[in-house]
């Protein structure tokens, strides 16, 4: 998820929405046996579903710095239909660039650098970015499939302007940064009494990012390095795929690091790729869940979930203050807004305080997860040039 505009005006006197978060940040605790089953339906509504109210007076016109949000008078969600392929959308044919939302050889909002009013596409990057985006399907009015129709052009739109814009521009420094189209599953598959259909709705999506990760590596990789990088529904498809591509797999050599942001992702979740212990290492993976100073969440073996510290990129529990960590985005892409927040690893999350900007008191909710890459914007940037010359240095 990530943050973007979304303006209410003339909400009648203490009117109560609730602002829901795509809830796709989950606990991972799985053997390879049954991955989506046991992922999908471990929820934890403490975090996982997290409606919480805002009011406003009549007069006043609030800015909510919340992405892909939905405004409901009650906190349910709209029943999902039967899983059936023939309300699928046709698989992407990913020759094709329009199935591409981020891609070195057109123009597109992954080229965009934060602050800056020109547009960076570098064909000639000496590494690639295969990055995955979040869950962006989250209407709750006529939903027409389990999974996102690829011809979908208002959702493909709010797609880009938001996980494409705010989360892989993070990773475009130095490098041609590459982001699939894919049939997401629809958010309300995390919620769902009909596991089987839900099941299937993630191995579709799932299916679609091994594919275009096969069409890369085919047609476009040459060998080269690269990062992988997602968050929320991408880091769920992320993981299967490092494990039987990359884990252990001749192309391990070429994985600068891999950036699993959004859920919980265990230490040992991979036999050879380990996490990340300090801020120049590669060819190892980092993650990250953000949460709010003092949130607690009841979950099991929160000692193995990995969580990296992105302003330190340590595994240390030292505190770390908002003086240390670079600029941060919030809703507006050329705004950058230093020492925003501040960094402490707590059990299986990542603590910062709560931020300070305009509108920011009616910021209500404890899980600043549709900001786990806003907040850290810059820190990424810096830390993925820092790791691609860690890793040509070594050659």
């Amino acid at each position: 998820m990530i943050v973007s505009n979304y303006k209410v005006n003339n909400l009648k006197k203490n009117s109560i929405f609730f602002i829901t978060l795509s809830a796709d940040s989950i606990i991972r605790q799985t053997d390879d046996t049954d991955y989506y089953t046991k992922t999908i339906f471990m929820r934890q509504p403490e975090f996982l579903s997290l409606p919480f109210p805002v009011c406003f007076p009549s007069s006043l016109k609030a800015v909510i710095f919340l992405s892909v949000i939905h405004f409901f008078s009650c906190n349910t969600y709209q029943k999902i239909p039967v899983f059936e392929t023939n309300t699928l959308s046709q698989a992407p044919d990913y020759s094709n660039l329009q199935f591409w939302a981020a891609h070195p050889f057109k123009t597109d909002p992954s080229d965009k650098i934060a602050g800056d009013t020109t547009i960076q596409v570098n064909t000639e990057a000496p590494v690639d970015v295969f990055f995955i985006h979040p869950t962006t399907f989250t209407q709750q009015k006529k939903i027409y499939s389990t999974n996102a129709d690829l011809s979908d052009e208002s959702l493909n739109l709010k797609t880009d302007r938001t996980a494409i814009l705010f989360q892989a521009s993070a990773f475009n420094n130095g490098t041609r940064v590459f982001a699939p189209r894919y049939r997401q599953a629809h958010f309300n598959n995390y919620f769902t009494e009909d596991k089987t259909t839900a099941k299937q709705a993630f191995e579709i999506a799932y299916q679609d990012v091994e594919a275009a990760f096969m069409y890369y590596l085919q047609n476009y990789n040459q060998g080269r390095p690269f990062i992988i990088a997602s968050h929320s529904q991408g880091t769920t498809h992320c993981i299967p795929l490092i494990k039987k591509w990359i884990d252990g797999q001749k192309l391990q050599d070429q994985l600068i690091a891999a950036y699993l942001v959004g859920i919980g992702v265990q230490k040992d979740t991979f036999t050879f790729i380990k996490p990340c212990t300090t801020p120049e290492q590669t060819g190892c993976f980092t993650s990250w869940r953000t949460f709010k100073k003092g949130t607690e969440l009841k979950e099991k073996n929160k000692e193995n979930i990995l969580v990296t510290n992105p302003v330190s990129w340590s595994l240390d529990l030292q505190y770390v203050n908002k003086e240390k960590n670079k600029p941060s985005l919030l809703r507006d892409i050329n705004t950058i807004h230093p020492h925003l927040v501040d960094a402490q690893i707590h059990q299986s999350i990542l603590w910062v305080s709560k931020p300070k900007f305009r509108g920011s008191i009616f910021l209500r909710t404890k899980n600043y997860h549709p900001a786990d890459i806003n907040f850290f914007y810059f820190s990424i940037r810096d830390n993925v040039a820092l790791r691609i010359n860690q890793y040509f240095q070594k050659r």
